[in-house]
């Protein structure tokens, strides 16, 4: 489960941004993930309360932003949004499309204090 392993490596952001930033509590993560990255949320979910406990994001909540997945497509010559990687073109049906985004998994905003 490489969820388990993304949320250590948030956990690492937010000790480094702690020091830095001067807070000592972390309320709220919220995290960006797009269909196409790979990572399952539920799991996430789960591993994010076990990564965290004992640490200063013990009560955190993650809250997920998840975005849609986007193309361009190189026939209707304009974006579309996709539900898969190699979905065809919801338009006009090419497989000449171009993934633009839905990669992402990235910590967007913290709460703390």
């Amino acid at each position: 489960m490489h969820e388990m392993s993304i949320c250590e490596g948030i956990l690492q952001v937010l000790e480094a941004e702690s020091q830095t930033k001067n807070f000592k509590v972390v309320k709220k993560v919220f995290v960006e993930i797009g269909p196409l990255s790979g990572v399952e949320v539920e799991a996430l979910r789960f591993s994010f309360d076990v990564v965290m406990k004992g640490s200063l994001a013990d009560t955190a909540v993650l809250e997920v932003i998840e975005t849609d997945a986007k193309a361009w497509c190189m026939n209707c010559n304009e974006p579309v949004i996709i539900k898969q990687r190699f979905d065809d073109c919801p338009q006009c049906g090419s497989a000449q499309i171009q993934v633009t985004s839905g990669e992402e998994l990235a910590i967007k905003e913290l709460e703390v204090d």
